[in-house]
């Protein structure tokens, strides 16, 4: 197995959305604002290649919105899907699965391309992978999601049949080395791939549910999450179940920091215990 990772460049999000109750006074000091309260996060995807199979775990945002779009969260790097996937020897129609984790535009963006006037896949020859459970929570979604949700990003790997549900249930095989967990905080049903690695270990890929390594510690959940109180349960119930595995972390939306361990100090509180890039593993 080869575990890579794929970069898509940055964006930003709004400092006080992105650490919920957390004071600006703490959380600037860890990832400072700019002039419109906006701090800048990655987009960073996961490359699996097992046997013969490519699998890609998020698609980041995308190129295909429009300049009003793109000008709420400002897009910018130079790294793009495509071009990290060249990195690695990977062109597009090489992928074979597309597993996404949940369906908000920064994570699933990148899935749909615009042809002229027809959105087609990214991959032509990718199965796309969600759950049932939360495609229909997407499709017709709750006021405090529906700008996260696009229906130009959904919509189409349903009409043109290369989109495949998961059974909702925890633990779930979906490869013999890819196990997938849902939770609920953030919103319904997203998946956490864990990966069994070569050497026994376990690469838990976080999504939403820690983004950062700013948001290891419990208090730090986002205001986009429908459900905090869920999110602080399942924080803790992963960090318990990944201290039992030897597991690393990674975090798809720190601007610097790819993949970490997690351990409790001296007051029995959780933190980044070793950080670094994928070298780390």
């Amino acid at each position: 197995m080869r575990i890579s990772i794929i970069e898509t460049g940055f964006f930003k999000l709004d400092g006080g959305a992105m650490f919920g109750v957390v004071p600006k006074s703490m959380w600037n000091r860890l990832n400072p604002a700019d002039e419109k309260n906006l701090c800048t996060w990655s987009m960073r995807c996961l490359l699996v290649e097992d046997g013969e199979r490519k699998i890609l775990i998020d698609t980041g945002i995308g190129n295909k919105q429009n300049e009003k779009f793109r000008s709420h969260f400002e897009p910018h790097g130079v790294k793009t899907l495509i071009s990290s996937l060249a990195d690695h020897g990977v062109k597009p129609e090489d992928i074979t699965d597309v597993l996404l984790t949940h369906m908000h535009f920064d994570h699933v963006g990148g899935a749909i391309i615009k042809e002229g006037d027809h959105l087609i896949p990214q991959f032509p020859h990718a199965t796309y992978w969600s759950n049932e459970k939360h495609y229909k929570w997407a499709i017709d979604p709750n006021p405090r999601e529906a700008a996260s949700f696009l229906k130009e990003n959904i919509l189409p790997l349903k009409e043109q049949n290369v989109l495949k549900f998961i059974d909702v249930e925890e633990g779930v095989s979906f490869t013999d080395r890819i196990s997938l967990h849902f939770v609920y905080g953030h919103t319904e049903a997203m998946m956490l791939p864990h990966i069994k690695m070569d050497d026994g270990r376990t690469l838990i890929y976080t999504a939403d549910l820690v983004p950062s390594s700013h948001h290891v510690r419990l208090p730090y959940v986002m205001a986009y999450d429908i459900r905090p109180l869920d999110t602080l349960k399942e924080k803790s119930e992963l960090y318990e179940r990944a201290s039992g595995m030897d597991a690393v972390f990674l975090f798809e939306h720190d601007p610097v920091v790819e993949a970490g361990v997690l351990k409790k100090d001296d007051r029995g509180r959780w933190k980044l215990g070793h950080s670094g890039d994928l070298s780390i593993i």
